[in-house]
């Protein structure tokens, strides 16, 4: 099978890459750029556990073909801690038992800061809205949801 050369910035890191034609951009960060904290829940699109920003937008990246990312810009749950600090979304779910098993977590991260990126000031509805395709089977989504809330409300408090 033929190789494609592709580069893309990954997390704020310019990466060069041969894919094949087939492979996924989960593939890719997982295999490839060992970026394990995305995860593979279904590889069918249907849990979020895969989720990255893709050029600015919440994507399942088991759907993206690699190739079809050259010259884009991702960001991973590796992605979102800067100089040693937490994001405020990171902070949060710790901060009110937003964890269990961890799995689904990397995905409902991304999600929640994209939501946050877009809209810093999201009602209870755009938060539901924003995270209703990353399935968690073990906290319930109330914690999750109350984190978003908490990490809205750091960033109104930074900006003062």
């Amino acid at each position: 099978m033929a190789l494609h050369k592709i580069t893309l910035t990954v997390n704020g890191s310019i990466e060069m890459a041969d894919v094949p034609s087939n492979m996924t951009l989960l593939q890719l960060l997982r295999e490839k750029l060992v970026l394990t904290g995305t995860k593979n829940g279904c590889a069918a699109g249907e849990c979020g556990a895969c989720t990255v920003i893709l050029n600015g937008e919440p994507v399942n990246s088991c759907m993206v073909l690699a190739v079809e990312c050259d010259g884009a810009e991702i960001t991973t749950v590796e992605g979102l801690a800067h100089d040693g600090r937490l994001d405020p979304i990171q902070q949060a779910i710790i901060e009110q038992g937003g964890v269990q098993c961890g799995f689904c977590t990397p995905g409902i991260l991304i999600s929640a800061r994209a939501l946050l990126d877009r809209n810093p000031h999201p009602s209870e509805y755009e938060i539901r809205d924003a995270l209703i395709g990353n399935l968690c089977r073990c906290t319930g989504y109330l914690r999750i949801i109350d984190a978003v809330k908490q990490a809205a409300d750091a960033a109104v408090g930074e900006a003062r």
